[in-house]
């Protein structure tokens, strides 16, 4: 992949895609399609192809599709499901179709079973049943993942699969309906302070635990991928996160010492937990050459100071 390449990134318009489009960018890149939904619709097939067609892509970071926490995947398990099916299996068929020289495939820890041992292997996959809060979505993304190995196997193709940890960072959503755990949290907690309220309330027990990437780094580990390692050297996908993890209460307490938020805190277990535990061996990415380096205390801190400066400025909150 050179800095002529024609390199299509779908879902360049969110979190990770910003990551990636200003890393790539700042790295003098020239030929970046980075199309919005309602220039192509992925769900279109016939869309899809002539786009491949018409732009002469050579290498793919596909990164798009419909994302949410607990609440909304709860809530709208069919467009978690068939959304992300049809956009993934569209983009990953029409690359294999136009020949593209390279594919990577952003998957997500979800697709581990709920009950998975600790730290997950690429080993544990399809071991055991799906955490049933985000089954549609873990279903659409193993799909996604199979057929990206079977076009390795049948037809040679070299698509590679990235299976990121929870992962925040700038450019995230903060909007209490799409917000992920980090964000969710930093958007409570400001709010909390700004109106003076007396408690902050957040869901589940507390007691679950999470690793967390920051989002320039999982940007790092993509490039560094593409770069340097083929289907052959990763098999079916590898994961990529820090290596550690924090329990719900930790986090809540660190984002709100950052925040500087004075309240108390409770916990709700009337609501859904999740996954009691998300730790992921990231040992095989490190044998291949790759570690994480931001810490999250670190993360932290740079996602509130963007939100700050960039979510709160903006609106005037």
């Amino acid at each position: 992949m050179d800095r002529q390449s024609q390199i299509l990134i779908t879902g360049a318009s969110g979190m990770v895609g910003r990551a990636l489009v200003a890393r790539m960018r700042h790295e003098g890149y020239g030929n970046l399609l980075t199309p919005r939904s309602s220039e192509l619709d992925l769900r279109d097939p016939s869309a899809v192809n002539r786009f491949f067609a018409e732009h002469k892509v050579g290498f793919v970071f596909h990164l798009a599709g419909h994302i949410g926490g607990i609440g909304a995947s709860v809530t709208f398990p069919v467009e978690f499901l068939y959304e992300n099916m049809m956009i993934s299996l569209h983009v990953i068929n029409a690359a294999r179709g136009a020949g593209v020289t390279k594919l990577l495939y952003l998957s997500s820890s979800c697709v581990y079973p709920r009950d998975c041992p600790q730290p997950m292997k690429e080993v544990d996959i399809l071991t055991g049943a799906f955490e049933p809060t985000n089954e549609g979505y873990a279903i659409a993304k193993v799909a996604a993942m199979k057929l990206c190995e079977y076009s390795n196997r049948e037809y040679g193709t070299n698509f590679i699969n990235l299976m990121p940890c929870n992962l925040y960072g700038y450019g995230d959503h903060f909007e209490p309906e799409k917000s992920h755990v980090v964000s969710a949290l930093i958007y409570k907690f400001h709010e909390a302070k700004r109106k003076n309220l007396p408690v902050v309330e957040i869901w589940g027990t507390g007691t679950t635990r999470r690793e967390l990437l920051f989002v320039n780094d999982l940007a790092d580990a993509m490039l560094f991928f593409m770069y340097n390692r083929d289907a052959k050297d990763i098999g079916p996908f590898v994961n990529i996160g820090l290596g550690d993890d924090i329990a719900i209460r930790e986090l809540a307490m660190a984002i709100k010492d950052i925040v500087g938020y004075s309240g108390p805190i409770i916990y709700d277990p009337s609501k859904p937990d999740g996954m009691p535990r998300k730790l992921m061996d990231v040992s095989r990415a490190a044998r291949l050459g790759w570690r994480a380096k931001v810490k999250i205390n670190e993360g932290l801190k740079m996602t509130y100071d963007w939100y700050l400066k960039n979510v709160v400025a903006e609106i005037g909150l």
